[in-house]
């Protein structure tokens, strides 16, 4: 039985869902913040996350980054060697999907020549009557940056997925790299 801690990245655009996400992870469920308040600098939630099939566990240190440009410096030095990363966008605000791309490109900078597994993540699915972001145009480009793409509702469904998915990419990437050791020994 192995417990690893991964390093997880919440990035995306102010207002589109991130702490509401990762609090209701980290609640299983129970927590839905109905106050918003702006996140200033970083939260820190931190939460194990059982491996499938493996008896094996990923701690995952979700650092939930503000997305206002304004604290962008202080990120720098929190965001240095990420593991995972989880993109965040409203699917109801078509320029904080098309800001994935700046974030995506922030996080791989931290980590140059380096595969950095992540997730897109289309939040506030409940709110179908204002969608402007069609789910395929999503999926497309998710997955030509090496992306899984998820859709979510904070108030309803699907909010773990994209970090138990996150969780066992990590892990994956921990037995192919013990498989190369092992096979130098």
């Amino acid at each position: 039985m192995v417990k690893l801690a991964a390093k997880c990245i919440l990035a995306g655009d102010p207002t589109v869902g991130k702490t509401a996400l990762a609090q209701l992870f980290r609640s299983d469920g129970a927590h839905f913040q109905k106050n918003y308040t702006l996140t200033t600098g970083v939260d820190l939630v931190v939460k194990t996350v059982p491996v499938p099939d493996t008896g094996d566990s990923v701690e995952l240190f979700i650092f939930d980054s503000a997305g206002k440009e304004l604290f962008s410096e202080m990120l720098d030095k929190l965001w240095e060697s990420p593991n995972v990363l989880c993109l965040v966008y409203d699917v109801t605000n078509e320029q904080s999907f098309t800001n994935c791309s700046k974030w995506l490109e922030k996080a791989r900078s931290q980590i140059p020549g380096t595969t950095l597994p992540g997730v897109l993540v289309g939040n506030k699915t409940d709110l179908a009557g204002r969608r402007v972001v069609d789910v395929a145009q999503a999926q497309a480009w998710a997955l030509g940056q090496g992306l899984e793409c998820f859709e979510t509702s904070v108030e309803m469904e699907n909010y773990e997925a994209p970090f138990h998915y996150l969780a066992k990419q990590f892990h994956h990437l921990y037995r192919e790299k013990l498989e190369v050791f092992q096979a130098l020994v």
